[in-house]
């Protein structure tokens, strides 16, 4: 920046700027030197031009100047005249000030004559003003009764303490006490003061039970609008929640603290009709126009006076129904009634709670009787699986001429309606789960009064600590309880608890001894001793512990009243038997998993110095009942079942009239022994109480798997008993007779993983792996066969092959099972440990899993398989072993086969009539898949024992095997072309005898792997009348088959 930048020069001048700029900076020093300038003029030749330049840029200079005095000339001259302005108006300034004092030295003169009169007149002044405001007082407090009803009647109760408070605080001021016209007004407000007690008590207890007029009731109900029954009973409870507490607090009246019309002043509270509209009333003013939160106050604090309680309820987002819980215990603070009312709430509480239950209940019966005809009934005949399977057999008393269904329902310990999902378990889980989600509202509201309570009691009780330290020292514990009253969360928590303890008592039929014990017992333990943490005791007696704090001598003996007063109508139970189908111990598997979310709701809620309470109570009550009482009970009784099932004669029977095709669907009336039904249905029984109680999930597991085990073995002794000393048990029983059926590819029709997986890799070769050729060639070697080694008995057949299905089938189901029971074990919200077993089998071998029992029961059903293959195959070697014996020379052609071919063809035909109701078509190709190929190789087998044949007798072999194949192919099941394939190759083989010996030999240049060497060099062998067999011909046969 330049030295000259800051110059006003006019824009028309700007060249002056520039001219400026080039003026030399020796020109502009502080310390101006002319000497060197005129030295440089002397000096320079051109003198004239220099002085010029000088000349011009002083003319630059002082027409910069000219018009920078004429910029700045107006301001000098303003400037000039505002400083002659205020010289002056500081002249006449010290004029006036000389003036002023010397008038308040005249002032001061005259004040000081009158001092004396002033203070007089002042001092009257400052007391006429006290008595007009005494007298505004006096006025104001003789309208606060008047006021006060008012706002009573208004439901501002928070407002009509606030002007009590203030009121009371005015009449014992100094100058109030001695007037004796507030005597009637004093006296008034002390029967004011009891009257808002009530008030507030009555509408405290009607918003902690939710039947006040902000209570939040509906968001639990609307959550369960597919259980229809407990959604209307919970409308019903509700719409009648008013006469429900009016008849509490009328047994209630003469038992309070304070005045004596708490009983009669109980109708502040409005209906629990308008409750939704109010709330979204106070919603809708709680929302700004513009979309805005705006904090509002609640309406019930419209009229108070605004001071630090109702700023924080203005700024506070908490539920409606909270803030009115707030407002009502902060109103007791405020009327320092908070030990009484804390001593009234324990009296009513527990009459209260038993009240609503029953009042549920009889709302859920009305509602049941009068949809009786709809919902009702077919709430009554939904079903799971057990049921259905039930209602199935019953179809089959017309076709079997009894009952299984009947025997099923004598077996099982339980009624339909009692079964793990029956109607019974359904209206106890919803009726419970009902009681239990009020309670737990309940509770919830509970938990805030209690907290604010001991809050206020711990504050007031600090501010008197001074004054409690002269006394007698008293436990901390024992201070806060008298200080509430006896009311504490963990009070409150256990008393709820009780009453659903003894409800649940009452559905399971318990002992009402244990279930209810009596509450001055507890009381009166609970005055002498501080709050024991041990561990509630097993059984049904828990009862209801206090474990928080002890209570005061006024809330014992309130207490106590209070029992005394209901005990009667505890006593009377809650009618649970008029919703219920029935009762029992069976129904705590309904019960159990209601109890086990409603401990978890109020875990939830509990503050975190009460966390202790919720690992024991009900819950703990519950487990161990279940655990001492229902466990043990329902094993003897599914162990008498199980032993009945299984002992009964027709257990192992098979049917004796089944449908005449096969159907894999026990509803359409698959042949299932009824000993196993009856097993596999008291199993799904046993794991559907597994289901309701994931905990316990072990030992039932552990006590379906010992009845499986018995029923195993009286089905191995059934099956053993079948195939005794009978010579195809006795086969499937060697080890190479094993590996030989296992590699068979028939095999892929057995009811094992091992099968299908090999189904594949063994199919495609199976000629080439010649597994039949050598079964065939085993059976063969264990001619000759007889009678009595075979079973010939058609009702052991069937009973193997009714057995095999049977086992297959419930094999099935133990699969079914294992997957349940894992599902049931796997729950992460319940804390699944299993329970130590209290008998355990004796032996050091493992115990088996579900998947080894299925792995069993397959077995055993395979071995059955086995049996009837080898069984049908052994009968075929049978029939046909005198094939060989016997000399085909014929004498006419064959119009009938032989005698033994008739035979086997009757035999196959009846064993499949009578076995074909009972094995599914894969089982039945198994069975008699093997007869075509043993068939096959004994025929050609015969040929090398024969001596004679003639051209009849091939004839006959053939007619033999047309027949046998039409048997064979005539059974759905086979595949006739397999059949065929093999009986042609035995008709192929025979009419090779009717061939010259040179015209054998070329078809067997040609046809050499058709047969094997052995059974060509038979051909030659056998002697065949007409047919000349050279001497070269074995030769010449060498040459092409070399053996």
């Amino acid at each position: 920046m330049g030295l000259f930048d800051g110059l006003p020069v006019p824009k028309d001048k700007e060249y002056l700027r520039d001219d400026l700029e080039n003026v030399d900076e020796s020109w502009t020093v502080a310390r101006f030197d002319s000497l060197p300038h005129v030295v440089h003029i002397l000096t320079s030749k051109d003198r004239d031009g220099e002085i010029q330049a000088l000349k011009d840029q002083s003319d630059i200079v002082e027409e910069v100047v000219d018009e920078v005095v004429q910029t700045y000339h107006g301001g000098f001259n303003r400037a000039i005249q505002n400083y002659s302005q205020i010289l002056r108006l500081f002249s006449e300034s010290t004029q006036s000030v000389g003036k002023l004092k010397v008038d308040l030295g005249n002032a001061k003169k005259v004040i000081s004559a009158r001092n004396k009169q002033l203070h007089q007149l002042w001092y009257r002044s400052m007391t006429l003003r006290h008595v007009i405001s005494l007298l505004d007082q006096i006025e104001n407090i003789a309208q606060v009764p008047a006021r006060i009803n008012k706002l009573i009647d208004e439901n501002q109760l928070y407002a009509a303490v606030q002007v009590h408070v203030q009121s009371a605080r005015m009449l014992e001021r100094e100058g109030l006490q001695s007037v004796g016209a507030l005597q009637d007004v004093r006296s008034e407000l002390a029967k004011l003061r009891g009257v808002l007690f009530h008030k507030v008590l009555e509408a405290l207890h009607a918003h902690l039970y939710n039947t006040g007029e902000y209570s939040s009731a509906t968001p639990s109900m609307n959550e369960k609008d597919d259980a229809i029954p407990t959604t209307t009973i919970a409308a019903f409870s509700m719409n009648n929640s008013q006469s429900l507490s009016r008849r509490t607090r009328l047994q209630k009246g003469d038992s309070h603290v304070g005045a004596s019309g708490f009983a009669s002043s109980v109708d502040g509270g409005s209906s629990y009709d308008g409750h939704d509209d109010d709330d979204i009333h106070d919603a809708a003013d709680n929302t700004g126009k513009d979309g805005k939160n705006i904090p509002r106050l609640p309406t019930w604090l419209s009229e108070s006076t605004p001071d630090e309680f109702v700023e924080t309820m203005r700024k506070s987002e908490s539920p409606l129904h909270v803030k009115y819980l707030q407002t009502m215990v902060e109103c007791l603070c405020m009327l320092d009634k908070v030990a009484a009312a804390g001593a009234i709430i324990c009296q009513r509480l527990r009459p209260t709670v038993h009240e609503i239950i029953t009042s549920k209940i009889k709302s859920q019966a009305e509602y049941v009787n009068s949809s009786r005809p709809g919902l009702g009934h077919s709430a009554r005949t939904s079903t799971t699986d057990l049921q259905y399977v039930k209602g199935q057999l019953q179809k089959e008393k017309h076709k079997n001429g009894t009952s299984l269904a009947g025997s099923l329902m004598t077996v099982s310990p339980v009624t339909p309606v009692m079964a793990p999902m029956g109607a019974a378990q359904t209206a106890a889980k919803e009726l419970i789960d009902s009681v239990l989600d009020t309670i737990a509202r309940i509770f919830d509201n509970h938990v805030v009064v209690g907290e604010l309570i001991e809050s206020k009691s711990y504050q007031q009780s600090h501010m008197n600590a001074t004054k409690s330290l002269r006394e007698i020292s008293v436990s901390p514990d024992s201070e806060a309880s008298q200080a509430t009253g006896g009311y504490t969360i963990g009070f409150s928590m256990t008393v709820l608890q009780s009453e659903c303890q003894q409800l649940i008592c009452e559905i399971l039929r318990a002992t009402p001894e244990a279930a209810s014990a009596d509450a001055a017992v507890q009381t009166a333990r609970l005055a002498s001793k501080t709050p024991s943490k041990e561990k509630s005791e097993d059984g049904l007696t828990f009862a209801f512990r206090f474990t928080d704090a002890t209570v005061s001598s006024q809330g014992a003996d309130l207490i106590r009243q209070g029992r005394n007063r209901k005990g009667q109508n505890v006593q009377e139970g809650y009618g649970s038997a008029s919703v219920l189908p029935e009762q029992g111990i069976y129904l705590a598997a309904s019960v159990y998993r209601p109890v086990v979310q409603f401990t978890d709701k109020l875990a939830l809620m509990l503050p975190q110095k009460y966390s202790q309470l919720g690992n024991d109570g009900l819950l703990a009550f519950l487990e161990n009942f279940v655990k001492d009482h229902f466990l043990p009970t329902m094993f003897v009784d599914y162990r008498k079942g199980v032993q009945q099932a299984i002992s009964s004669p027709a257990a192992f029977r098979p049917r004796a009239n089944p449908v005449t095709a096969y159907t894999p669907s026990v509803s359409k009336g698959r042949p299932v022994l009824q000993g196993l039904l009856t097993i596999d249905f008291l199993a799904k029984e046993v794991l559907g109480w597994a289901q309701a109680m994931p905990k316990f999930a072990g030992d039932l597991v552990m006590h379906v798997q010992t009845f499986l085990e018995r029923t195993y073995e009286r089905c191995r002794a059934s099956y053993t008993e079948a195939v005794l000393e009978k010579q195809s048990y006795m086969l499937i029983g060697r080890h190479d007779v094993d590996n030989l059926m296992r590699r068979d590819p028939a095999s892929a029709f057995l009811p094992t993983s091992l099968a299908h997986a090999n189904a594949d890799s063994n199919t495609a070769d199976a000629e080439n792996d010649g597994v039949e050729l050598e079964i065939s060639g085993l059976l063969m070697k264990l001619r000759p066969i007889k009678q009595e080694s075979l079973i010939r008995d058609n009702s052991k057949l069937i009973l193997l092959a009714s057995l095999s299905d049977s086992l297959e089938y419930i094999a099935d189901s133990i699969e079914r099972f294992g997957n349940t029971s894992a599902k049931a074990s796997d729950q992460p919200e319940y804390d699944v440990k299993p329970t130590p077993v209290r008998h355990k089998r004796s032996g050091s071998v493992a115990p088996k899993d579900l998947k080894s029992f299925a792995e069993e029961y397959r077995k055993l059903a395979i071995d059955c398989l086995k049996v009837l293959r080898v069984e049908m195959q052994l009968e075929t070697v049978f029939n046909m072993q005198v094939m060989a014996t016997r000399e085909y020379l014929e004498d006419q052609d064959a119009e009938e086969p032989d005698d033994y071919i008739v035979s086997l063809i009757t035999q196959i035909t009846r064993r499949d009539e009578i076995i074909a109701p009972f094995i599914a078509p894969a089982k039945r190709n198994y069975v008699f898949g093997g007869i075509s190929a043993v068939a096959s190789h004994a025929s050609i087998k015969a040929l090398a024992e024969m001596k004679h044949i003639n051209l009849f007798g091939v004839q006959q072999i053939c007619r033999n095997t047309i027949a046998l194949e039409q048997a064979l192919s005539a059974i759905p099941s086979i595949d006739s072309d397999i059949v065929r394939t093999r009986l042609d190759h035995v008709r192929t083989y025979y009419e090779l005898l009717n061939m010259p010996v040179e015209a054998l030999l070329a078809f067997i240049a040609e046809h050499d792997s058709l047969f094997t060497a052995i059974q060509y060099y038979n051909l030659l062998k056998v002697q065949v009348p007409g047919r000349e067999v050279p001497e070269d011909a074995k030769a010449r046969m060498a040459d092409i088959l070399p053996i």
